[in-house]
C-alpha cells in the first residue's frame, strides 16, 4: 500500500525564551547555520547598539547592518550590500520593519534568513511575506520562510505595551480568517488546506483561552507560538488564506481610508471581532470580545478614534482591497445602510456582553 505524504517547509530552530540574543552565536553554531559566525547581522535604529554589544562576544566575525524605514528602497540596498560577500545566514534582529526588509533582502540573494524577534506585533516574524513600503504604498512581497525564529522575551517585555497588544489582535484574527475560508470552501467549492487550517486555529484558539497577562512569560511565549504557527500555516499552503480574512479587508479598507488610524493588529482585531458578529456566532463573539478587552484592545470604532459612519465606510469599502478574496462581507453583501445597522446591533451585543 503506498505511502502519499508532502514535503513541508518549516524553521529548523524555534527558540522563544529570555537571553535569545546574547546566545545567538552558540545557537547558529550548534544548528549548523553558522559554525563560524559569517553572518550578516541586520538591526534597526533604535536598539541597534545595545544588540551589537550582546552579539559580538559570540559573533565577532558578523558585519552588521542597520536599516529604517521598512521600504522597499531599503530592501533592495541592503540586498546589493549582501551581494558584496558570501555569508552563511541573515540574521534579522528587530521588529516587523527589520525583519521584513531582511526577509526580502535575503530571498533577493537566495541566503538563509534568521529572524530575531525582539516584538510579537504581527506574524512577520514567521511568515513568507515581507510587508514594505514603495512609492506611498505598502505592498506584500513572497519571501522565503526563516530557517530559524528565535524570539527574545527580555526585549519583548521591555517594549512597548501597544506592540504586544497588536500582536493579540493579528494572532486571534486568524479565528475569523479560517472561518471566511470554510465559508469559501462550502458556498463556492475552494480548495481548503486542513493542516494550514490546523496550524493556524490551533495558535489563535490557545492564545484566546490563555489566562495570563501580556506580562506573563507564558502568555508572551503563547502569543509568539501563535504568530510563528500563523506564519508557518502560510508557507504550509502557499497563501494568505489561513492568517488573512475579512478582518484584514477592514484594516486595509482604513489604512486607504484613513491612514494612521491604528496598528495593524488593532485593526484586524476589530475587524475580526465585528465579522464574527456578522457571522452569527455568539460563542465566538463572547470568546473574541472577552479576549481583546481584557488585553485593552479596541472592541469599538471609537476605540481607533474612528466613528460608526467612518468605520462603516471602511466596512463597505472592504470588499474593494481583495476581490479575489471571498469572506462574509462578500457573502452577506449588505448595502452601507445595513451595515449602518448591523453596527448599531453589534454595539447592544457588545455592551450586553461586556457589562
Amino acid at each position: 500500500m503506498p505511502l502519499l505524504a508532502r514535503t513541508v517547509n518549516t524553521p529548523l530552530v524555534i527558540e522563544v525564551r529570555r537571553g535569545a540574543v546574547a546566545d545567538l552565536g552558540p545557537l547558529l553554531a550548534d544548528r549548523r547555520i553558522s559554525a563560524g559566525g559569517d553572518v550578516a547581522v541586520v538591526v534597526g535604529p533604535g536598539q541597534g547598539e545595545r544588540i551589537v554589544e550582546l552579539i559580538r562576544p559570540t559573533l565577532g566575525s558578523a558585519d552588521v547592518f542597520t536599516v529604517a524605514g521598512g521600504t522597499l528602497d531599503a530592501a533592495l540596498e541592503l540586498g546589493d550590500k549582501l551581494h558584496a560577500r558570501s555569508y552563511d545566514a541573515v540574521v534579522g534582529i528587530g521588529g516587523g520593519k527589520t525583519i521584513d526588509t531582511a526577509k526580502y533582502a535575503a530571498t533577493r540573494y537566495a541566503i538563509p534568513m534568521v529572524t530575531v524577534a525582539t516584538s510579537l506585533a504581527n506574524d512577520g516574524i514567521a511568515s513568507p511575506v515581507a510587508s514594505l513600503d514603495h512609492e506611498g504604498r505598502r505592498g506584500s512581497y513572497g519571501v522565503h520562510i526563516p530557517i530559524a525564529i528565535v524570539v527574545d522575551l527580555d526585549f519583548v517585555e521591555n517594549g512597548p505595551d501597544r506592540q504586544t497588544q497588536a500582536g493579540i489582535g493579528d494572532a486571534v484574527s486568524n479565528i475569523n480568517a479560517v472561518a471566511d475560508w470554510e465559508l469559501a470552501h462550502v458556498a463556492r467549492a475552494e480548495p481548503i488546506d486542513g493542516l494550514a487550517v490546523t496550524l493556524a486555529r490551533t495558535g489563535a484558539e490557545a492564545l484566546v483561552n490563555h489566562p495570563g497577562k501580556i506580562t506573563d512569560d507564558g502568555f508572551l511565549t503563547a502569543l509568539a507560538e501563535a504568530l510563528i504557527l500563523g506564519g508557518i500555516s502560510m508557507s504550509v499552503c502557499g497563501s494568505s488564506r489561513p492568517a488573512s480574512g475579512s478582518c484584514h479587508e477592514i484594516s486595509h479598507a482604513i489604512d486607504t481610508l484613513y491612514p494612521g488610524t491604528g496598528s495593524h493588529g488593532e485593526q484586524v482585531g476589530l475587524g475580526a471581532l465585528f465579522c464574527t458578529f456578522l457571522r452569527g456566532d455568539p460563542e465566538r463573539f463572547g470568546q473574541l470580545a472577552t479576549c481583546l478587552h481584557r488585553h485593552g484592545l479596541a472592541t469599538t470604532p471609537a476605540d481607533l478614534g474612528l466613528t460608526v459612519e467612518q468605520f462603516a465606510e471602511a466596512v463597505t469599502y472592504a470588499p474593494r482591497t481583495r476581490p479575489d478574496r471571498y469572506t462574509i462581507l462578500e457573502h452577506l453583501a449588505l448595502t452601507p445602510t445595513a451595515i449602518r445597522e448591523r453596527l448599531a446591533d453589534y454595539a447592544d451585543a457588545l455592551r450586553d456582553h461586556l457589562s
